[in-house]
């Protein structure tokens, strides 16, 4: 979250000659410099700040040896073009190999990104900096590879998983972690792409059932907030959309959470399941599900959706979180 919980701030040199005794401080040496020259684009220096306590997870050589720290400048790529979907590769002793894209205008990005990259090559003298490799992914199939080679873009590779191993008929079901809190306090990822933007802090989930027995709608509300009840009314949203919302009266309220693995917490775990009760649970919950959610052709979208005191927080870390942009 900050410096100050880098409790060891010594780190050894790649080639182990020597050790940094204090990398933190050598890192806010360079970014003092580099924000001079950050103005050449668009004002960078509002961003440092927010910038400045993520460095920590670059490379080691990033913070011994000033001439890469000009490299630096790719991490700040992610807000002076609001793209928090952005990911370093960096080889993690040696020298940065370049980024990947994972969404967006791949096109576009890629030719903005190459520009940057020519532009600190000749400010630093960093020899080959332009060209760093541009990585693209984002369930990349045959008519993206088309159109991006029709449009123009400064890929220098593809990263095809999904539409390689799977096929139309058995798509893939994509699950990625997310972190939602870290020392109690709520963190929320910012996208473009809504389906990515995470719900923050600790969360219960229920399922909701109706009169007919079928699941009508998941809910899912904060840690500290009362769970719904069978019997009350229950006002459910839409995590994004304002206008989607609903009151819902459960005959039966089903808690779907449960703590397998505490790590240090002293929350207490439950046992693992056997494979034969985790088989009869799979079938019971299809089972629960409305014949129109489970067609094969144009089924009806299952709806989840939060508390509306979640609901504001949601939006009040949004507004909080988000940069604003700048037209030139």
């Amino acid at each position: 979250m900050n410096f100050d919980e880098i409790t060891e701030r010594s780190l050894p040199y790649a080639n182990s000659s020597k050790v940094c005794q204090d990398f933190v401080s050598l890192i806010q040496h360079w970014l003092s410099k580099l924000q001079i020259w950050a103005t050449f684009c668009y004002n960078l220096r509002s961003f440092f700040p927010r910038v400045s306590c993520r460095l920590r997870i670059l490379s080691k050589e990033f913070f011994q040896k000033p001439i890469k720290v000009s490299l630096l400048l790719l991490h700040l790529m992610q807000w002076h073009y609001q793209l928090s979907f952005w990911h370093l590769w960096i080889h993690m002793i040696y020298k940065a190999k370049g980024i990947r894209l994972d969404s967006g205008d791949l096109a576009y990005f890629s030719i903005e990104a190459r520009k940057f990259f020519c532009a600190i090559e000749e400010e630093f003298g960093v020899s080959n900096f332009g060209r760093l490799n541009i990585t693209a992914s984002n369930d990349i199939n045959e008519a993206t590879l088309d159109a991006l080679n029709k449009q123009g873009h400064e890929v220098d590779a593809f990263g095809i998983g999904t539409h390689l191993v799977t096929c139309y008929t058995q798509p893939a079901l994509g699950g990625v972690y997310k972190l939602v809190q870290i020392n109690g306090q709520p963190r929320i990822k910012l996208s473009e792409d809504l389906t990515k933007v995470t719900i923050p802090c600790k969360k219960q989930c229920y399922r909701l059932y109706g009169k007919d027995g079928y699941a009508l709608v998941d809910l899912m509300i904060g840690e500290n907030e009362p769970p719904p009840k069978a019997g009350e009314r229950i006002l459910c949203r839409h995590p994004f959309t304002e206008s989607k919302r609903a009151y819902v009266i459960p005959r039966r309220v089903e808690q779907l959470y449960k703590c397998f693995w505490a790590g240090k917490s002293g929350v207490q775990q439950e046992s693992l399941p056997s494979l034969e009760y985790l088989r009869q649970h799979c079938q019971q919950q299809l089972a629960a599900m409305r014949p129109d959610h489970m067609r094969g052709l144009n089924p009806t979208p299952y709806k989840v959706s939060v508390s509306g005191k979640l609901y504001e927080f949601i939006h009040f870390l949004w507004l909080n979180e988000a940069p604003v942009g700048e037209l030139h």
